[in-house]
């Protein structure tokens, strides 16, 4: 399953900060079972805006690993609230096949 949300950064607040502590969260969180990755993009013409992707096992994995955040976790989420605001787009089923187009 894919976790997504939009980061939209507030005035004087860079992209390179906020990955810096989206490094350092990921880099925990990613240990948690069921784990499979996470992207972090910025919008094409507009950099104030950045979409994050979380790929889980299962929404059950994610939400296991939600209810036990370690408090480094909790402290690195809590110093980004100042500067940028969250907005879930939304938790997706992942794609049992997928369809290419050929060549």
């Amino acid at each position: 399953m894919h976790y997504i949300f939009e980061v939209v950064l507030k005035p004087g607040y860079s992209a390179e900060q906020y990955a810096d502590a989206w490094i350092r969260a990921s880099e925990i969180i990613q240990r948690a079972p069921g784990a499979q990755g996470t992207r972090l993009h910025r919008k094409i013409g507009d950099p104030s805006r950045l979409l994050a992707i979380a790929t889980w096992e299962s929404k059950a994995a994610r939400d296991a690993m939600e209810a036990v955040l370690p408090d480094e976790v909790q402290e690195i989420i809590a110093e980004q609230v100042p500067h940028v605001e969250i907005n879930l787009i939304g938790e997706f089923d992942a794609p049992e096949w997928t369809v290419l187009p050929p060549g």
